[in-house]
């Protein structure tokens, strides 16, 4: 059998072949699979503050611009003490962007799981976080997730353009109608019209204001 994405001796691991090295792979474009969790988040910080953080009891996100978060995909070895200190992780989420070839949204869907399976071997919780572009995505995104089990989701950005929205809410009713979810963790707007339909079906939803979101509302003397 061959092994997929093997580290060959004598080249410069340029792909990160290693976070693969003991995965397993599912679909037809081969994410790497990762196992289920069902734990929920206490409180969560990015990870652009997680690694001077000296408070650990958070789970890390990345919902937040990609630029700040490369630097793990550039080095995972360097981040992998700090991750480890905190309650858990939700997968990176680098962009799909509609207009992004469906290679690039293919690959950015596959580095988030890599890295999600090498965490996992490294004994630190992962939710995944599902992201998805236009419709070729919608159900390879869920490829190699577990099913029944916690999701995670970011709604910043997402739901304000109403071809967005679009977009937005027609992928969520595929993820869960293929993984079933039994929790699904919303970060950023958590509007009743989208998700109210998920509880009715006995999907519990927690909410997790962004941090732009709190901002704004202290901003106007909500908070």
């Amino acid at each position: 059998m061959v092994r997929l994405n093997s580290i060959r001796k004598g080249c410069k691991d340029v792909f990160n072949s290693f976070l693969v090295s003991s995965a397993t792979y599912a679909g037809n474009y081969e994410f790497p699979v990762i196992a289920p969790c069902y734990d929920i988040p206490n409180r969560l910080i990015p990870f652009s503050k997680c690694i001077s953080s000296k408070d650990h009891d958070y789970w890390v996100h990345f919902y937040e611009d990609d630029y700040l978060f490369e630097r793990l995909w550039k080095n995972p070895n360097k981040y992998l003490s700090i991750l480890q200190r905190y309650n858990g992780v939700i997968l990176p989420d680098w962009s799909l962007y509609r207009d992004m070839p469906l290679v690039m949204q293919l690959w950015n869907i596959y580095r988030s799981r890599a890295l999600g399976t090498w965490l996992q071997y490294n004994g630190i919780k992962i939710i995944p976080n599902v992201r998805y572009g236009d419709d070729r995505t919608y159900k390879c995104c869920c490829d190699g997730l577990p099913i029944h089990s916690v999701i995670s989701v970011g709604t910043h950005g997402t739901l304000k353009d109403l071809v967005d929205r679009h977009y937005f809410v027609r992928g969520l009713d595929t993820v869960v109608d293929q993984l079933k979810p039994n929790s699904i963790v919303v970060y950023g707007s958590c509007p009743h019209c989208i998700f109210q339909k998920y509880r009715n079906i006995g999907i519990k939803i927690y909410h997790f204001e962004s941090e732009y979101g709190t901002s704004m509302k202290k901003r106007k003397g909500v908070v």
